[in-house]
């Protein structure tokens, strides 16, 4: 198999990796605000920043670079800002599952075992198999199984942090070093 054929494997895995650390980056940038209120609206408002910045800015300059012409079709167009209004939904609906004190370890798994279920159940109402309903195999079905047991799992039995150091333990604190 040549390199080439492989390249979407790749872009895949990079996916994974950025999903992967984007809940606790999201709700320590949340913690971070110092506004128990509003600071997931203020982590979120810059998501939408970093949103601009690499969804608005990068594909545009990919574009001019390529010479693409300017056509895009009623369709394809449509189709895609309903793609990017569910994904910021489910971005903002990740802070909200924070707010209402889920964590990351457990909020995130629900989501990454559970979008994997809706997207091959949407993606068979939309482009049904050949044959049907009847042509899914076991093993499909297995499969999202598989992935709903995992992330309960994942989810009920996530080890607990460790409990946050105390200041007796610390030698100086900030307070006694004007001492």
């Amino acid at each position: 198999m040549n390199q080439t054929a492989m390249t979407w494997l790749v872009y895949a895995l990079m996916t994974v990796g950025a999903w992967g650390v984007y809940g606790i980056f999201l709700h320590s940038g949340q913690i971070a605000m110092g506004d128990p209120s509003n600071g997931r609206y203020k982590a979120f408002l810059f998501v939408g920043i970093a949103y601009f910045l690499t969804a608005v800015l990068a594909p545009l300059t990919v574009l001019i670079l390529n010479g693409s012409d300017w056509n895009f079709p009623i369709k394809g167009a449509s189709l895609s800002l309903i793609a990017g209004v569910f994904g910021a939904i489910g971005a903002f609906c990740v802070l909200l599952a924070f707010g209402a004190k889920g964590t990351p370890a457990v909020v995130m798994s629900i989501i990454f075992a559970g979008a994997p279920i809706v997207n091959a159940v949407v993606a068979i109402v939309m482009h049904p198999p050949v044959g049907g309903w009847s042509g899914i195999r076991w093993q499909f079905v297995g499969g999202i199984l598989l992935a709903a047991i995992g992330g309960c799992l994942v989810s009920l039995y996530k080890p607990n942090p460790a409990p946050p150091k105390s200041a007796v333990s610390q030698p100086f604190s900030d307070s006694q070093s004007s001492i």
